[in-house]
């Protein structure tokens, strides 16, 4: 089976979140008897740890994805399901997010001939929904039993313009604000007799919106509060509103913290009579520059395509952060992305065939 082929097969499960449509019986068949697998199954989410110990070196190096994709949408002009090719160029739902990285990781890895140490997989069902049940309870089996890797390689698509043209050092984390400023309902022509929430805010808006906690670093851009979403009132103009409700969202670096953002909250609104939540669904993480991984897939990128990559913090979020919670010195590497969960999803023939011999090249140098 060819690289190529091998992709097709995977693109061809419609595996919808968290359904893996029987893609994992099929890549535990795919590695063979010399592949152990370890599941880790709950609440409707399968993950598995497919892993090969070459020899005693406890170096360890883990390639890690999802065989889950987000549902097709309407307006396809292909089925997005078949996966065929067409002037080199495959479109299908989870082309380029992320069966392309699956694919050349699964071929690297099972023809790998040697490596100083342990290889392994790791793959969930559930990175595009709430992940909860996902990558992070296989980590922290992997902890239980002795089997951390100390480096992983994460197969998201990362490249910008020209395949090959970054990767991802690390990722910044979401923190959700939830604001509510409490006022006194009344009627319009007598303001002085209510408090209006709305005026309250006016004059503070311009301290909160846009505003950045800190002033970034080398991996990271600030950590920027980005309003996205107020109501107050009851779409009159005779009655001023009894609350007013405000949301934002921080994608913050290593520099903030979620107490970062409720101090500097407190400072701004400490005088009116406000409440506020927050929570944070994933937190930041970053790969020092000088390690071995980050180091090694450069040279890689270097030697097979030519190309000299640049490190990257950009985007959202990825199952990486998992990996950097448990000490793991974790790197992305994919195909470029540009059509995402979008209708016509894709990627080429080339990028796949180079983004394979990358892994491949990796693994034997490492």
């Amino acid at each position: 089976m060819t690289i190529i082929e091998l992709f097709q097969k995977l693109l061809r499960f419609k595996s919808i979140t968290p359904n893996d449509d029987g893609a994992f019986d099929f890549i535990e068949e795919y590695l063979g008897q010399d592949w152990t697998c370890i599941k880790v199954d709950m609440e409707g989410v399968k993950n598995r740890f497919y892993y090969k110990k070459f020899n005693e070196n406890p170096q360890h190096l883990c390639f890690a994805g999802h065989i889950d994709v987000v549902p097709t949408g309407e307006g396809w002009a292909v089925d997005p399901f078949a996966a065929d090719v067409v002037d080199g160029v495959i479109t299908a739902r989870g082309a380029q997010d992320m069966k392309s990285g699956d694919a050349a990781f699964l071929y690297a890895c099972k023809n790998a001939k040697n490596f100083d140490g342990t290889l392994s997989i790791l793959l969930t069902s559930d990175e595009e929904g709430e992940g909860t049940y996902g990558t992070i309870k296989m980590l922290e089996h992997l902890k239980e039993i002795n089997m951390i890797p100390n480096y992983a390689v994460v197969a998201e698509p990362t490249c910008e313009v020209v395949f090959g043209d970054a990767i991802k050092v690390g990722r910044r984390g979401s923190i959700n604000g939830y604001l509510t400023i409490q006022g006194k309902q009344g009627h319009a022509a007598y303001p002085e007799k209510g408090i209006n929430p709305v005026h309250q805010i006016a004059p503070l808006l311009e301290k909160i919106a846009g505003y950045d906690l800190d002033n970034g670093d080398e991996y990271f851009a600030p950590s920027k509060l980005v309003i996205t979403d107020i109501r107050a009132g009851m779409q009159v103009t005779n009655v001023t509103p009894n609350k007013l409700d405000l949301m934002f969202n921080v994608r913050n670096s290593t520099n903030t913290k979620k107490e970062d953002v409720e101090a500097y909250i407190e400072k701004i609104f400490g005088h009116l009579n406000y409440t506020l939540r927050t929570t944070q669904g994933s937190y930041p993480f970053v790969t020092n520059k000088e390690s071995k991984v980050v180091k090694a897939m450069e040279t890689s990128i270097k030697e097979v395509l030519g190309v000299t990559t640049k490190h990257s913090t950009a985007g959202g979020t990825s199952d990486a952060r998992y990996f950097g919670a448990f000490g793991i010195e974790a790197i992305e590497f994919g195909v470029i992305n540009d059509t995402i969960h979008s209708v016509g999803e894709r990627t080429t023939v080339k990028e796949v065939e180079g983004l394979t011999a990358v892994f491949e090249d990796l693994i034997a140098k490492f």
